[in-house]
């Protein structure tokens, strides 16, 4: 019954929804792994036009630092500033809810030749996401280049209260530079 904002941007594709009843009402993305910036605010304010939002739920990665740092830092503003619920939930996991497999890995680009991803069976995520060379990540079958979905995002339970980073960020301050 609630309206939910779906804001992710752990991926190369910001996207934004607005989802009730397990139904996407309005959606809209941008592709381009350095846009999030100017393309989220953009797209929210064309959701939220049309509709009263009453939460938000952000993918909280994994993903490139600075493209899950726009995202999260959008939701945490825009939930604040409205006294909204804020919920995080694992993009793997929304991504996840696509596939029609029971065992399976899901795989995201994570720059560096390498990828982020999380095996699960019956569907369900077993460990942690992880980042790894692709050649390393084998077993059941593998579902890339795949988004989140956002009704998913919203259907799931979210609770991640933090990002989900696996790298350190490649900008360090001067002092902690080895």
């Amino acid at each position: 019954m609630t309206m939910s904002l779906a804001i992710d941007t752990s991926t190369s594709r910001t996207s934004v929804g607005i989802v009730k009843d397990g139904q996407i009402l309005w959606s809209g993305f941008r592709d381009g792994a350095t846009e999030h910036g100017p393309a989220l605010p953009a797209l929210v304010q064309e959701a939220v036009s049309k509709f009263n939002v009453e939460e938000v739920v952000v993918g909280m990665g994994p993903g490139p630092f600075t493209g899950l740092r726009v995202g999260i830092a959008f939701a945490q503003s825009f939930a604040l500033a409205r006294n909204i619920q804020l919920r995080g939930v694992c993009s793997l996991d929304a991504i996840a809810a696509q596939v029609q497999e029971s065992d399976f890995i899901i795989t995201v680009d994570a720059r560096r030749k390498e990828v982020y991803w999380a095996q699960y069976i019956h569907g369900v995520r077993v460990g942690e996401p992880a980042v790894s060379f692709p050649a390393d990540v084998t077993g059941a079958p593998i579902f890339a280049d795949l988004y989140p979905d956002l009704a998913a995002l919203v259907n799931l339970s979210g609770n991640i209260t933090e990002p989900i980073y696996l790298r350190r960020p490649d900008a360090v301050a001067t002092a902690d530079r080895k």
